[in-house]
């Protein structure tokens, strides 16, 4: 190469981690933690809004449904946006949207008006959480990519486990009002932190050269040394393909794009309808409210510790075969759980390993995402991916109070639950197979690198 050029892809991977990529992965990680708190801000307060407006169990089904609806509405539409005109720009377009259709939703006073601002609430969620992720893949070196994405994605369900516990609080003490008027305030405190310290996304800037000289001070912010005169490009050639949609399709990605898309389907099935559902259910029980987001709260909190332990394991033996593993065995955990349901400390160590299996597997599905596409459809691999993940969590959702009658008893309903979990570990072997037999040569923990590249 000439020596006047480099790769930023190069840059990245051999340079030390500075203090400036940490900061890119906090605020990453503050921006999915009020993500996930806003989300399951709605069955937190599911049972304590039933009460209140006297509603039957299927009367909440729209208001988890549309809501899921949005973030499938705005993953589609806005990825391949970012893609185009920058991952900075959506991002902090979704943040002011989700936080002022939160907080605004805190002072509905109808089921109609509710469901109308969860379905826009979702739209921004659905263009932050890819943007987040492609964000803190460019930025992460390869040695470090798998953890350090994880680290900063854990706070997804850092703020599902967040939100349980302070609804267990709140709610008796000042109404469920209060978890949205704090779910709508958080991301509107933090965007000016946002637009003035979270960069554009390296990839995009070194395939135009308008962003020549913001790029180069990004680089020596992460260096901490001078590339004056030097001209940083991207690692993949000029593409001839304008539609980043089309490139999910192209070059051998369609059979893994399918595979992909079925485990983001069966994943976000089961881990939405439990998260919409589970606190309704615990409280059928016999729980009460507090009892019943603490225990709800033991799933995102399993998938916290859990995204983090797999990380490290991915990061040395591969994704795919940790997170086969991850889905078979959590499918025998969801099937023997409802033969706890009358134990509190048992049914929520379960809950926890529901967590730590399906959540924290979702972590690095979600970063398994970044890594099938290059930089001209990356942000939109990962919100397609994530909006099929959405036809999965809207079922999931819609269909829960649906599941829990029909199924009849604890049990029956954990052995249905388990079904998707097992598709999905198929699917996500599948890949697994069709990654290495397209190289061989390449070790299990070389993969994902590689296909990043």
């Amino acid at each position: 190469m000439n020596p006047d050029n480099a790769r930023i892809g190069e840059i990245i991977d051999n340079a030390k981690i500075s203090p400036y990529q940490i900061v890119i992965l906090a605020l990453c990680f503050l921006i999915v933690l009020v993500d996930g708190f806003d989300t399951a801000a709605i069955g937190y307060i599911a049972p304590s809004l039933r009460e209140e407006w006297g509603l039957l169990p299927a009367q909440l089904s729209p208001v988890f449904g549309t809501g899921l609806f949005g973030l499938m509405v705005g993953s589609l539409i806005l990825g391949p946006v970012a893609d185009a005109n920058g991952r900075k720009r959506v991002l902090l377009i979704s943040v002011l949207v989700f936080g002022l259709a939160t907080l605004a939703s805190a002072f509905t006073h109808s089921i109609e008006s509710l469901t109308i601002l969860r379905f826009i609430t979702g739209i921004g969620l659905g263009g932050a959480m890819p943007a987040c992720i492609a964000l803190s893949a460019e930025y992460s070196p390869a040695r470090r990519r798998m953890i350090m994405v994880t680290l900063s994605w854990s706070g997804f369900t850092a703020g599902l486990a967040l939100g349980g516990m302070l609804a267990a609080h709140m709610i008796p003490a000042f109404g469920w009002r209060s978890v949205l008027v704090l779910g709508g305030v958080m991301p509107l405190a933090l965007l000016p932190l946002l637009a003035w310290l979270m960069p554009e996304s390296v990839r995009f800037m070194a395939s135009s050269g308008k962003h020549a000289d913001t790029l180069r001070r990004v680089v020596e912010r992460i260096t901490r040394k001078s590339w004056s005169g030097v001209t940083i490009l991207d690692d993949e050639r000029p593409t001839q393909v304008r539609s980043p949609i089309s490139h999910l399709f192209i070059d051998g990605r369609l059979v893994r794009t399918l595979l992909l898309w079925v485990t983001f389907f069966c994943s976000l099935f089961v881990f939405y309808l439990l998260t919409s559902w589970l606190p309704t259910l615990l409280k059928e029980a016999g729980y009460d409210i507090a009892y019943a987001s603490r225990i709800g709260a033991m799933m995102p909190l399993g998938g916290t510790v859990g995204a983090v332990l797999m990380a490290l394991l991915m990061d040395r033996v591969g994704p795919y075969p940790v997170l086969t593993l991850s889905y078979s065995v959590t499918a025998v955990v969801i099937a023997v759980t409802g033969y706890v349901m009358g134990d509190p400390y048992q049914l929520a160590a379960m809950v926890f390993l529901i967590g730590f299996g399906v959540a924290g597997a979702q972590n690095g599905l979600n970063l398994v995402s970044a890594t099938l596409y290059p930089t001209a459809a990356r942000v939109t691999g990962v919100s397609w991916a994530m909006a099929v993940g959405r036809c999965g969590s809207i079922v999931g959702s819609t269909l829960g109070a649906w599941f829990i009658s029909t199924a009849g008893t604890s049990q029956v309903f954990f052995h249905w639950l388990a079904l998707p979990v097992l598709i999905g570990a198929t699917a996500i072997g599948g890949l697994y197979w069709l990654s290495t037999r397209r190289n061989p040569t390449v070790k299990p923990a070389q993969v994902a690198h590689a296909e990043t590249q």
